[in-house]
């Protein structure tokens, strides 16, 4: 009688621990019964019927997975290294589990081939300059593509791009000589400046010459003020002119 009530006790345990699942917040579970989907359910507590029903488990949350880095050769003949993570998440546990053997996989696997696909096509300059457009391409490919599987891809980065080093030092000396021209550019527009302005000096002093008088005597103030030694200059004899003006009138 004791054996038979704890067969009885151990066969109800095994029943309820392969009938009941607990799913958290984030999860929800795919439910089979003889091979075929009949509901998703979750979170909370579910019962299954044992040996008929199965139960796969899907995380809702959003996932994070690095592209491993992908050999590409873009459109300008670069060959370079780019790898990427993406951000997706699970929005239908049905068509996640029914619609694709395995998501995570197959996004991984989608993710490095549009990696290649997208950088192949354009240029290395403009995937230096331009990252923020790349990664808004990459992202709309994917969502595309996994749409049928019940994911959503929201955002796509691309986090590095490894250059060959003879390309490396190529851009330091283009970069170096582009501070170079703006140095340049910078020191005649100076020049080209002062140059005007001492043209628009020259043509005040042709109509009054009685300005290059005042600066010759400014000139002389500032020398005597600088310097203790006498200095002799030769003083024009146009300074004295209105003062003849003035003794001829008188």
């Amino acid at each position: 009688m004791l054996y038979t009530l704890t067969t009885i006790v151990i066969l109800v345990l095994l029943f309820l621990a392969s009938a009941i699942r607990i799913l958290n917040e984030y999860e929800r579970g795919v439910i089979f019964r003889l091979g075929r989907v009949i509901a998703t359910k979750g979170p909370g507590l579910i019962i299954l019927i044992p040996i008929i029903d199965r139960l796969v488990k899907v995380d809702m949350r959003t996932i994070t997975m690095d592209v491993p880095p992908q050999d590409v050769i873009t459109r300008d003949n670069v060959s370079i290294s780019v790898n990427a993570v993406i951000y997706f998440r699970v929005l239908t546990a049905n068509e996640a589990i029914v619609e694709v053997e395995n998501y995570l996989y197959a996004t991984s696997q989608l993710a490095q081939t549009t990696l290649r696909s997208v950088c192949g096509e354009i240029e290395l300059d403009e995937l230096l300059s331009e990252r923020e457009k790349i990664n808004a391409q990459l992202q709309r490919i994917l969502d595309q593509n996994t749409d049928a599987w019940g994911i959503k891809v929201s955002n796509v980065e691309v986090k590095h791009i490894d250059l060959p080093e003879t390309m490396k030092r190529a851009m330091a000396k283009q970069a170096e000589a582009e501070r170079e021209r703006r140095a340049k550019v910078i020191a005649a527009e100076g020049e080209f400046q002062a140059a005007q302005k001492l043209y628009e000096a020259g043509e005040v002093i042709a109509k009054q010459p009685i300005s290059l008088q005042l600066r010759y005597l400014q000139t002389l103030t500032l020398v005597a003020a600088e310097n203790n030694s006498t200095t002799l200059f030769p003083i024009p004899i146009d300074l004295f002119k209105p003062f003849m003006k003035l003794a001829e009138k008188e």
